[in-house]
C-alpha cells in the first residue's frame, strides 16, 4: 500500500472513530440530563468519562510522540539544509547568474507569503469555534513553546537575528538566529577552498541525508499520529472542526492559485517577455510530474529536460536556476507556511499582531530557502513556527490529515516558480559563443 493510501486510512479511521465518540458520549450525557438542559464539556465527562480517558490517556500521548520525533530532528535537518542550500552554489563562480536567481526569489516569496497572509486575515477560515471549544483545543500535553522576544521594534528584531552563540540560540528556540547562522556558514563553506573544507562539506551533506532518512522513518508513522491527533481532536469538538478544515484548504488552494495563475503569468510576460499561455502549455508535463509525486527533487530531472527542449532556454542558465530553484525556490511552501501557522493560531485563539505577523513573514521567507524539496518537507519548519509564537503544536495534527493534496499542489506551484526564474534570467543572459563564433553550451562534455 503506497503511503498516501495509508495516510488516508488513517485520516479517515481518527476521525469517523472521533466523531463516532462524541456523538455517542453526547447521546450518554442527553439522555441522563434531559433534552433541554445544556451539554457542556464537563457534563459529557461525567456522564461518558470513557472519552477523556481514551482521549488523554491513549490517543493524545500516541499523536504528542508523533509530533516531538518531528521536532526532535528541527535543529539539524534545518542547519544541515540551509548550509548544503549556500554551499552547492558555489557563489565565486556564480556572480550575475546567481545574483538574479537569488534577488528573484526573495522578492517572489515575498508576495507569495504576503498573499496567503492577505487571505487568510480576510478569510479567517480557522475563527468561529467558542471559547469553551477552544479551550478544549488546547487540551493533551504541549511542547514547550519558544521564550517570546524582549523587544519587538524592527530594530531589536534586526539585532536579535545573529545570534552570539548558535548553539545556544538552537536550543532555547531562537530558529531566527539558528539559520542566520546556518546561512554565513553556508557560505563560508562555499568560499573555502581545500580539502578540509570539502571533507566538511561532505559530512554536513551526510548530516543532511541522516536527517532526511529519520524524518522518512518518522513520516511512515504517520498515520498511526494523524488517527490519534484526529480522533482527540474531533472527539472533543465534534463536526465543528471539519468546517474549519474545509474553510483552510480553501484558502490554501486560492492563495496557491492567484500566485501560479496570476503573479507567475505577469513574471512571464513583463520579466521573461514570453507570452503566459504559451508558457503553461509547454510546461504542463512539468506540472503534472510535480502533482503527482510532490517532490521538487524528484521532478528536477523533468523541468530541465522541458527547459532546454519546450522552452529552448540555454543549458547553462537552465541547469544552474532549476537545480538551485529545486532546493531554494520555494514560494508554494513559504505560502503555504504562512497560511497554516496563522490558521492554527485562529484555531486556538492565539493573537498575532501585524510585527508578529511580519517576523513569521521574514521566517517563512528564510525557512523556504532550507525546506526540503521532499513530501512533507515543511512539517517540521511549521512546527519550529508554531512553537516560537506558542501555538498549540498539536494542531498539526489537523493539518497533516490534509496536507498530502496541498503538498502536491504547493510543489506544482514551486516547480512552476523555477521555470518562470529559469525564464527571467536567461532573458538577460548572452549567448555563450565558441572561437569560431557558435553558440555552445559551457556546460556540456
Amino acid at each position: 500500500m503506497k503511503a498516501h493510501q495509508k495516510m488516508l486510512i488513517g485520516i479517515t479511521v481518527g476521525a469517523v472513530a472521533g466523531l463516532t465518540a462524541n456523538g455517542v458520549a453526547a447521546a450518554i450525557a442527553r439522555s441522563a440530563v434531559g433534552e433541554g438542559a445544556p451539554l457542556s464539556a464537563e457534563v459529557i465527562a461525567q456522564h461518558a468519562p470513557w472519552l477523556p480517558f481514551t482521549v488523554d490517556n491513549v490517543a493524545a500521548p500516541v499523536g504528542q510522540i508523533f509530533i516531538r520525533l518531528l521536532l526532535m530532528l528541527v535543529v539539524p535537518m534545518l542547519f544541515s539544509a540551509l548550509v548544503m542550500g549556500v554551499a552547492e552554489l558555489d557563489l565565486k563562480q556564480v556572480g550575475r547568474l546567481g545574483l538574479r536567481t537569488l534577488g528573484y526569489t526573495v522578492v517572489f516569496s515575498t508576495i507569495s507569503v504576503l498573499i496567503g497572509l492577505l487571505l487568510v486575515n480576510a478569510m479567517q477560515p480557522g475563527t468561529g469555534l467558542s471559547d469553551e471549544a477552544r479551550a478544549l483545543a488546547r487540551g493533551g500535553t504541549q511542547v514547550k513553546a519558544a521564550p517570546a522576544p524582549g523587544e519587538t521594534s524592527f530594530g531589536s528584531v534586526l539585532v536579535s537575528m545573529v545570534p552570539t552563540n548558535p548553539l545556544k540560540a538552537a536550543a532555547e528556540g531562537d530558529f531566527i538566529g539558528l539559520i542566520v547562522f546556518s546561512l554565513i556558514f553556508g557560505m563560508g563553506v562555499a568560499l573555502t577552498p581545500g580539502e578540509p573544507a570539502q571533507r566538511l562539506r561532505e559530512a554536513i551533506q551526510g548530516l543532511y541525508d541522516v536527517m532526511m532518512k529519520l524524518i522518512d522513518g518518522v513520516l511512515r508513522l504517520a498515520p498511526y499520529g494523524v488517527a490519534a491527533l484526529l480522533y482527540a481532536m474531533t472527539a472533543r469538538l465534534g463536526l465543528g472542526i471539519l468546517t474549519q478544515l474545509a474553510a483552510y484548504v480553501a484558502t490554501v488552494l486560492l492563495a496557491l492559485g492567484v500566485h501560479m495563475f496570476i503573479v507567475y503569468s505577469l513574471s512571464v510576460r513583463f520579466l521573461g517577455g514570453r507570452n503566459p499561455v504559451q508558457f503553461f502549455r509547454d510546461i504542463r508535463l512539468v506540472m503534472a510530474t510535480a502533482f503527482s509525486t510532490a517532490s521538487s527533487s524528484a521532478t528536477l530531472p523533468t523541468a530541465l529536460k522541458v527547459a532546454e527542449e519546450n522552452l529552448k532556454l540555454p543549458r547553462n542558465v537552465s541547469r544552474f536556476v532549476l537545480t538551485a530553484g529545486s532546493a531554494m525556490n520555494q514560494n508554494g511552501t513559504a505560502l503555504f507556511e504562512g497560511v497554516t501557522v496563522l490558521f492554527l493560531a485562529q484555531v486556538y485563539g492565539v493573537p498575532l499582531s501585524l510585527s508578529d505577523q511580519g517576523l513569521i513573514m521574514f521566517i517563512c521567507i528564510l525557512a523556504g530557502i532550507g525546506t526540503a524539496g521532499v513530501p512533507a518537507g515543511s512539517i517540521p519548519v511549521i512546527a519550529m513556527i508554531l512553537g516560537m509564537f506558542k501555538i498549540p503544536v498539536e494542531g498539526l495534527g489537523l493539518i497533516l490529515g490534509v496536507d498530502r493534496f496541498l503538498d502536491m499542489c504547493r510543489t506544482t506551484l514551486n516547480v512552476t516558480g523555477d521555470l518562470a526564474a529559469a525564464v527571467y534570467v536567461a532573458r538577460g543572459e548572452p549567448p555563450v559563443r565558441s572561437a569560431g563564433g557558435e553558440a555552445v553550451d559551457p556546460t556540456a562534455s
